[in-house]
């Protein structure tokens, strides 16, 4: 009876996704803070980057390797992606049973306000340690009503402008109550290390195309160069400007291919004084050169 009822469930955010899918990839809805997504083919692992979020899936899985860890989650599963950091990432997926999932951004100012209106105090072991950056958690039947109140709400225009916002909270208020709730509250515990990385990678990626150095960086975080370095290398498994390299070159792929830009204007746009540099950097963290992007369009 359990089962059925879960895969009940599962059908119905299927079908609530399906028709906001309106192509493959992911697709803005009425509420700027939530994207649906949808596959119907095997996808090899790629490098990606995504937005902290939170992405359900209904159907399908994928794979997501960050380092040493591998995290495999689907229907049964989401993932909490609480910093913005690029990992490799795998989508199984078929024609027949394609992959679809919403994503949820978080918003670190709406995760504040909802811990205060819980009344948690600070968690000391989230300041011991810091969290896992990424990381999976059991699609729960408290998950599982949320999002599907979420989807429905943007089915309706009307619905949507009056409790959008509130069923995007409603998703945040049970991730936090749900078994990765640190790491949801390092976000916002303001004196820990955690929240002051997730700030200067939030600067960082909106300020990715100008010049950037570390000493800039670690101001952002209010932290000593040496103790940002470390911290950030902790949280990412990334340099900072192993970092800012990576993002320059995801960025620059999504102009590539999504926008049409040529090389140069790709290159220039996210911060590379030298085309051949960018080009030699490219090919050697995607196997292939800038213009062969074309070719995958």
């Amino acid at each position: 009876m359990q089962l059925t009822r879960h895969s009940d469930a599962n059908a119905t955010l299927c079908s609530l996704i399906r028709s906001l899918a309106l192509r493959p990839g992911f697709v803005d809805t009425r509420l700027a803070q939530v994207q649906v997504l949808s596959a119907s083919h095997y996808v090899a692992s790629s490098p990606q980057i995504y937005e902290p979020s939170l992405m359900i899936l209904a159907q399908g899985s994928k794979l997501a390797r960050l380092g040493p860890r591998t995290l495999e989650y689907g229907a049964g599963h989401y993932l909490v992606q609480a910093l913005s950091v690029p990992f490799m990432c795998e989508t199984f997926a078929t024609p027949q049973e394609p992959l679809l999932g919403v994503s949820v951004a978080i918003d670190r100012i709406v995760l504040g306000e909802l811990v205060q209106s819980m009344g948690l105090a600070p968690d000391r072991a989230i300041k011991a340690q810091t969290p896992e950056s990424m990381t999976s958690a059991a699609l729960d039947e408290a998950m599982r009503d949320s999002v599907e109140r979420l989807l429905r709400c943007l089915h309706d225009p009307l619905d949507c402008q009056v409790m959008g916002q509130a069923r995007v909270r409603e998703v945040l208020y049970v991730a936090l109550r749900g078994p990765q709730s640190g790491v949801l509250r390092a976000l916002v515990e303001q004196q820990g290390h955690f929240a002051r990385i997730a700030a200067a990678l939030s600067y960082l990626r909106e300020h990715y195309a100008e010049p950037l150095s570390v000493e800039a960086l670690a101001a952002c975080a209010n932290m000593s160069a040496s103790t940002f370095h470390e911290h950030f290398k902790r949280s990412t498994l990334l340099s900072p400007m192993q970092y800012l390299k990576r993002l320059r070159l995801l960025k620059a792929q999504q102009m590539l291919i999504g926008e049409g830009l040529g090389v140069a204007q790709a290159a220039h746009r996210v911060g590379y004084q030298s085309t051949s540099q960018f080009s030699r950097e490219y090919k050697r963290h995607f196997e292939r050169s800038p213009g062969e992007e074309q070719l995958y369009r």
